[in-house]
Order: C-alpha cells, then sequence, then structure tokens
C-alpha cells in the first residue's frame, strides 16, 4: 500500500513539472530555437519556422495525457525533448517509440524512416545516471544497431552556463537545486543560498538574455511566473519561510520585477490603445459637426479629444501602478524612484 500512494504521490509531482515544461516549450520561437540550438549544438538562426509534433497516449490508468514534444524545424529535421524528473527504467524505450511513431506519420509517401534526434533532460540528480541511454535493436541475419540518447543532467550545470548556452528557459527548474540541503534543515546559510539563487543568479539570467534579445519580454514575465510556482510548490511551506518572512520577501522580489514590467508595458498599450479611440471618436465628432465648423475647429476639438483621452486613461494607469508598489514596498520615495515620478505625485495617489 505504501508504495503505491509513494508511485502515485511521484505521479502527480511529475505531472507539475512535465506542464510546466510544456509550457516553457510553447514560448516565443526564439527562445525555443535557443533551447534547441544549446541542446543539441545547432546553430538555427532566431527566426527560424517551428512546428510542434504533438501527440497523444495513454497510460495504465487510461488517463489520455501530451506525449513527450517533438519538435520540427523549418520543415526539415526534428527534435525529440522529454523532461524526466524520476528515474524510469523504461525511459529509452518510450522515447524510441515515440520516435517510431513519429518516424512512420512523418514518412507516409517514403520508404524511409527518419528519427528524430532525441535528448532527455534529468531535472534531478540521482546516482549512476548515464550520459547516454542505449538501446541494441537485433534485426537477425542483418545486424545490430546501438540507438542512443544523450543525457542532459541540469542540475549539473549552473545559471550561468545555461545563459551562455541561450538555455535559459530552463531556468526555472535550477529551483530545484537547494531542494535537498532546505529540506534537510533550513539554516540562516541554507536561506541566504537560496535567496541568491533565486534574486541573484536565475533572475539575473532572465534579465540579461532578455536585454540580449535572447528571450522576449513576454518570455521573461512568463518565466518569473513559473519561478514563483515553482518557489510555492517547493518551499513556501515550510514553518521557518513563512514566520520569518523568508516568504514575504521571496514575493516582493519576483512581483516587483513583474510590476515594475508591467507598468512599463502598460504605458506602451494605453498610448496605442489611446491613440485608436480617439482617431474613432474624432471621426465621429467631425462627421457631426463638418457642416456647422471649420477646418480649424475641427482640429481643435481632435486635440482636445486626444488629450483628454490620454489624461484619463494615464492617470488611471499610473494611480494603479503606485497603489500596487507601494502596497508591497511601504516606501514612497523608493516607489518614487522605480517610477521615475516626482515624490509628491506618488504621495498624492497615495
Amino acid at each position: 500500500m505504501e508504495k503505491n500512494w509513494k508511485n502515485v504521490n511521484n505521479r502527480q509531482i511529475a505531472q507539475i513539472y512535465d506542464r510546466i515544461f510544456k509550457k516553457i516549450l510553447t514560448l516565443s520561437t526564439r527562445a525555443v530555437i535557443g533551447l534547441i540550438n544549446g541542446l543539441f549544438e545547432t546553430e538555427y538562426p532566431p527566426d527560424s519556422i517551428i512546428t510542434y509534433n504533438w501527440t497523444e497516449h495513454h497510460d495504465d490508468n487510461l488517463k489520455r495525457t501530451l506525449a513527450d514534444t517533438i519538435i520540427t524545424i523549418n520543415h526539415s529535421h526534428s527534435y525529440h525533448v522529454e523532461a524526466q524528473m524520476y528515474e524510469d527504467e523504461e525511459i529509452e524505450f518510450r522515447v524510441f517509440d515515440y520516435g517510431y511513431r513519429h518516424a512512420l506519420n512523418a514518412g507516409k509517401d517514403t520508404d524511409i524512416l527518419q528519427f528524430p534526434e532525441p535528448r532527455i533532460i534529468y531535472l534531478y540528480n540521482y546516482k549512476n545516471i548515464p550520459d547516454i541511454k542505449e538501446i541494441i535493436l537485433d534485426f537477425g541475419t542483418q545486424g545490430t544497431f546501438p540507438y542512443r540518447i544523450p543525457i542532459f543532467k541540469l542540475l549539473e550545470h549552473t545559471a550561468e552556463e545555461l545563459s551562455s548556452r541561450k538555455m535559459v528557459i530552463l531556468i526555472p527548474f535550477m529551483m530545484l537545486k537547494l531542494r535537498d540541503s532546505i529540506r534537510k534543515e533550513r539554516t540562516p546559510e541554507n536561506m541566504e543560498a537560496l535567496r541568491t539563487l533565486i534574486l541573484d543568479d536565475i533572475i539575473n539570467a532572465i534579465n540579461k538574455n532578455q536585454a540580449l534579445g535572447n528571450i522576449t519580454s513576454g518570455d521573461a514575465n512568463k518565466l518569473r511566473s513559473l519561478i514563483q510556482k515553482l518557489y510555492n510548490h517547493l518551499y513556501s511551506h515550510y514553518e521557518e519561510f513563512i514566520e520569518g518572512g523568508f516568504n514575504d520577501m521571496m514575493e516582493d522580489g519576483l512581483v516587483l520585477e513583474a510590476d515594475i514590467l508591467e507598468a512599463e508595458l502598460t504605458k506602451k498599450i494605453t498610448e496605442r490603445v489611446t491613440k485608436e479611440v480617439t482617431e474613432q471618436v474624432t471621426q465621429q465628432v467631425t462627421e457631426q459637426v463638418t457642416e456647422q465648423v471649420t477646418e480649424q475647429v475641427t482640429q481643435q476639438v481632435t486635440q482636445q479629444v486626444t488629450e483628454q483621452v490620454t489624461q484619463d486613461v494615464m492617470r488611471q494607469s499610473q494611480r494603479n501602478t503606485i497603489c500596487k508598489l507601494y502596497s508591497k514596498l511601504k516606501d514612497v520615495k523608493q516607489v518614487a524612484d522605480l517610477l521615475e515620478l516626482p515624490l509628491d505625485i506618488v504621495q498624492k495617489e497615495i
């Protein structure tokens, strides 16, 4: 009974990481191409065409799940990527099976079975994991052939290594690096190591890759969101983190980054939407008064409408952002500095 419960628990946990991995693989094209290039040592340009070969299978409980991801680049070469959280003695056979099915579907009109290039990403460190998984295909008198699957052991690498190889979209899983030591004891040293890992190493890697154009701002926000979810899943339940204020500090550090970016994005969107709305309103006004006013008056109306709509929308957006940041920071001057606003304006809104 205990073994069955453990298997069920492991399966549920594995599904959490599987969903996160699938979400990561649907980030922007340039982000996913960066992962493929880093993982398979290829050199595809960031604007390459990606095709997702999503398939479905049923496990022993007849529960429908998404199979491992096979990605085709530029309609030519396919790559099979599987993320593995727990040891699986049959993983190489499953990878071969998915690859074989893909080859059948992709080569219906030919006599050639072209398998995708496989990789297994181990998200967690286990003893005696080989660098390559291998199956020997025995074709009788025709001979044998080794089917090899290279292993990428994520936690043997640093955040900086992932960043330099443009594989930064895997970085949320670096949260697992300190899982064992934190589970064993929550010492001040361990807690500081976790803070450094997340707020310095991981977040800095995301910011750096966004600045370099390796990922989009949308990718960066989604990665931060996944980091927050993984933190909650792995660490936030510990009593020392709750009572010591560590959870609040982590939330402020992660959410604040997103809030500042959200404010910048909101400003850009607001300006664009305001312009579109103003053009529509001005057109309606112009049609109503064209017969009664001169061209000069129409231009004045247009300018007034533009200014009024812009001021109202921007004022409300600014007020919301100020209040949200102040609720986290409790420091008027820091909010003013972050948003580059005069101190008296921030004080007035609060």
